[in-house]
């Protein structure tokens, strides 16, 4: 497993590398091949460990130890590769958190967003998918609905920006 994840880790670097420097398409389809073969290979790994973990001890992401990196349940996995795109949404709601703003993005834009990651937690629910993605799939909703709010809330109510001299002589007064 460490060997793909090295591999892993090579061949996309090589594929970003082309992005700054012409690379021949002979080894970007290498690089390509590299790694759709690893994540089957990890895939293999992984349900064979599963497997054998059914009998054995199982090892969950919190356990931390180095020894076990590869060994996580299939919850587990599935729980990270939803959760991921669960988490898209949090960088753009601190942003505007941050500054106090929603310039330049549009309610109907947020709608979309809600309204396409609403379908999406609907459909885990009504197939039964397992837990992980609908869970998953109602935080992305509740982010959505969070930047939909600050949409509205920073439109109807716009926020002045603390100038960096205002808060300099406030903080030298107060000395």
């Amino acid at each position: 497993t460490y060997v793909c994840l090295v591999l892993l880790v090579a061949n996309i670097l090589r594929i970003l590398f082309r992005f700054g420097c012409y690379v021949e398409t002979p080894l970007l389809w290498q690089s390509i091949v590299v790694i759709a073969t690893m994540l089957s290979m990890l895939d293999l790994c992984t349900n064979v460990r599963v497997a054998t973990e059914l009998q054995t001890k199982k090892h969950s992401f919190t356990d931390f130890e180095w020894s076990h990196f590869w060994s996580w349940s299939r919850f587990t996995l599935g729980f990270l590769a939803v959760f991921a795109e669960a988490m898209l949404g949090t960088p753009q709601l601190y942003c505007n958190y941050q500054n106090k703003s929603t310039e330049g993005m549009s309610i109907k834009r947020v709608m979309m967003w809600t309204s396409g990651d609403t379908f999406k937690t609907g459909y885990f629910l009504l197939t039964e998918a397992p837990v992980q993605f609908w869970t998953c799939g109602l935080l992305q909703v509740g982010v959505d609905i969070t930047i939909l709010f600050q949409v509205y809330y920073y439109s109807r109510y716009p926020q002045k920006p603390v100038s960096h001299s205002a808060s300099h002589t406030t903080s030298t007064k107060a000395l």
